[in-house]
């Protein structure tokens, strides 16, 4: 989501004269989009903000300005303290405000700086997004759903961004329909809670089923993706449609973040492991060959060993094909950070390693399989090596094949040679797919 809201944010600014440059140095404004997810967040954003700093002053000593701004979950949750600790920095705006960017920036400009924007505003923000031009990546990231209501204890998410939030089915269908038409094959649509999605067409709801109905009609959109999932919003329509949308990619994310119910009622998850398995048959027996990935924390406050234990066994249950896994830290604000019962850093890493090591020999064993099988894989950034092109499989790995750069952008049958522990080999097993001049399609 922080990728969408990045090229969003230049598209806000792009009436204004600005253009992306890779380097820093040349930059007359440089945004420090942040996540508030991961541990020390809000350090390392203090620690980037040093290094931004001196660049700054480079700038001012050769004569020219430098405009420093942070964005995301760290400036909504940091906001105050950020503007305090680095006076330096000329503007704050949390997720939900960046398209008011250009305001931001005039106002800082008149008053030298220390621009705090953290209003809560969803609606409006969509609403003020302009229409984005430039090219689409072939595999494009579309925001459907914001905020979250299930406030897990360990999880900052909804002081972040706020409550649940759906955008109107045709305002989705209309920036789908330009991502195809400036050259996306694949569109991920992007919720933090994403089959939470309840959408308005013409006053009645619509579902992340009906949604993925919608969006797989549009002529040159070749596949779909969603994420994040809730197990708890995992319905029997959004099951079916895996069944029976073939756009749709045979690949679900579904966190289920422990193996232990006690864990996973501390956590206030809403669900037991006997349901989140029970959903991985249904899902298995609508699209036998689906594939599932997860998140998983250990170290929540509370776990023993016999709850760790639980959580390998239910690795062990499901076979995933890939996962996220951490080791908890407290986030300020979260019941969790207040619990007792902390478990020690030193057993959180022991944990972690145990588990990865699992996780790692599933993902390779899964990527094994696939030698042999054959691929729609979407080609979308050259290799490191010469002569080289990479894509993505429906399952989501990483596809290396010798091929030249006209496969760029490009769907082709790909026959899988080898699986390694992190990526697939193949090579061309068909003619390239083209996909259809959709640009001026209704």
């Amino acid at each position: 989501m922080n990728e969408y809201d990045s090229a969003r944010m230049a598209d806000v600014l792009a009436p204004l004269g600005y253009t992306p440059t890779d380097t820093v140095g040349d930059a007359d404004l440089a945004i420090l989009n942040t996540c508030h997810i991961r541990e020390k967040a809000a350090e390392k954003v203090f620690s980037e903000l040093g290094r931004l700093r001196l660049v700054k002053e480079a700038r001012a000593a050769r004569g020219e300005t430098m405009m420093l701004a942070v964005a995301g979950c760290v400036a909504q949750a940091e906001g105050a303290e950020i503007l305090r600790r680095a006076p330096y920095v000329d503007a704050v705006l949390g997720p939900q405000t960046y398209h008011r960017l250009p305001e931001v920036i005039a106002r800082a400009v008149r008053g030298a700086g220390g621009v705090l924007e953290t209003d809560f505003c969803v609606e409006e923000k969509f609403d003020a997004l302009p229409a984005a031009q430039n090219p689409a990546h072939p595999s494009a990231f579309l925001t459907i759903q914001e905020g979250c209501d299930k406030f897990c204890t360990f999880c900052v998410v909804p002081y972040t961004r706020g409550a649940e939030y759906s955008r109107p089915v045709a305002a989705v269908l209309a920036e789908a329909r330009g991502l195809v038409e400036r050259g996306a094959r694949e569109i991920t649509v992007l919720g933090q809670n994403v089959n939470a999605y309840r959408g308005d067409e013409d006053g009645e709801p619509v579902a992340l089923a009906g949604l993925l109905r919608r969006l797989a009609g549009l002529p040159g959109l070749a596949r779909l993706r969603y994420t994040t999932s809730h197990p708890r919003d995992m319905s029997d329509d959004l099951i079916a449609a895996h069944a029976e949308v073939a756009e749709l990619a045979p690949f679900v994310h579904l966190p289920a973040q422990s193996g232990s119910d006690r864990i996973l009622a501390a956590m206030n998850r809403r669900h037991g492991t006997s349901e989140y398995k029970a959903c991985i048959d249904r899902l298995r027996g609508a699209r036998p060959d689906i594939a599932v990935s997860s998140d998983f924390i250990v170290g929540f406050p509370g776990e023993s060993d016999s709850d760790f234990a639980a959580t390998l066994d239910l690795v062990r249950a499901v076979e995933y094909a890939q996962a996220y896994s951490f080791k908890y830290s407290p986030r300020p604000g979260t019941p969790a950070a207040e619990l007792p019962r902390q478990v020690p850093e030193a057993l959180k890493t022991e944990r972690l390693a145990e588990l990865q090591a699992l996780l790692g020999e599933q993902q390779a064993a899964f990527n094994q399989s696939c030698a042999g099988r054959t691929f729609d894989v979407l080609f979308d950034r050259p290799g490191r090596h010469d002569g080289q092109v990479v894509g993505r499989s429906p399952y989501m790995q990483a596809v290396h094949m010798d091929g030249g750069a006209e496969l760029l952008g490009e769907m082709a049958r790909v026959e899988i040679v080898a699986g390694h522990a992190n990526s697939l080999a193949g090579r061309i097993a068909g003619t390239a797919r083209r996909a259809p001049d959709v640009r001026g399609a209704a």
